[in-house]
């Protein structure tokens, strides 16, 4: 009997850890159409979202149970892990997302928040020291938005020239250590403000959850769209953010053969 009851415990645990330690629901590389509601949906003129086959989740310690075997299943084709902020903070959840979209062959890589009161050498090498450079994963990216709730950085607002000297400084870093050109994600008032329009040699994931990326970004490209942050996925418990890729599922594979490591 007591051997019962910790076999049952131990199930209980692992299925509050959410990370589904069975096998994944399909070879890597096969993709699931998305399974997705929202919580708070809006009704995007063209494009919607909707027109993209490719769909993923970005995903944070906010995120506290997933089970990664069943959000694959149900469309979440590739996952954004936040993994740290600054130069001294990592995401408490982030080894468990990432060991658990590994296990469940989802195509998964690492973010990281940046902050303005340190400087950009020491957080690449924050993010170097935390985020695996392990084969087959998703280009690093550097989120780069104003900061309202850091005590100490939340008031530091450099001009856009040196805003984008510490990007640079910072992307020439990670892109030396994982041999991939990272991503930037950004949202429209910091991408205004610091007219990233002029920064050129980069992909983009745009943030627009009221707008499309064409209303939100004039004359921008994107290679993923952050869509909504209300998302409603079966495995997932509580809301998550919603993401799309800009082109087919043949896009996507050739993308993702020139582009994971």
């Amino acid at each position: 009997m007591i051997s019962r009851i910790l076999s049952i415990l131990l199930v209980l645990t692992l299925a509050a850890c959410g990370n589904s330690g069975g096998k994944p629901p399909a070879a890597p590389g096969v993709l699931f159409a998305a399974n997705f509601r929202d919580a708070d949906p809006v009704d995007f003129s063209n494009p919607r979202p909707g027109r993209f086959p490719v769909h993923g989740i970005d995903a944070a310690r906010f995120q506290t149970s997933i089970n990664w075997n069943s959000a694959r299943a149900n469309g979440v084709n590739f996952a954004f892990l936040k993994a740290t902020e600054g130069g001294d903070l990592l995401d408490p959840a982030f080894k468990d997302h990432w060991q658990g979209a590994g296990r469940a062959a989802v195509v998964r890589g690492a973010y990281h928040f940046y902050y303005f009161c340190t400087s950009p050498e020491v957080q690449a090498q924050w993010f170097i020291r935390n985020v695996p450079r392990s084969r087959g994963t998703l280009p690093p990216v550097l989120d780069m938005e104003w900061n309202p709730f850091s005590p100490t950085c939340a008031k530091v607002r450099p001009p856009a020239a040196e805003v984008q000297r510490q990007m640079r400084v910072w992307l020439r870093i990670v892109e030396a250590h994982y041999g991939q050109r990272p991503i930037i994600y950004t949202t429209p008032r910091f991408y205004e403000e610091n007219n990233l329009k002029s920064f050129h040699g980069y992909e983009y994931w745009l943030r627009s959850t009221a707008k499309t990326p064409r209303e939100a970004y004039p004359g921008e490209g994107w290679t993923f769209w952050q869509y909504s942050a209300t998302g409603l996925i079966p495995g997932i418990q509580g809301e998550v953010d919603l993401n799309a890729f800009s082109g087919s599922r043949e896009v996507w594979n050739t993308w993702l053969a020139r582009r994971a490591q």
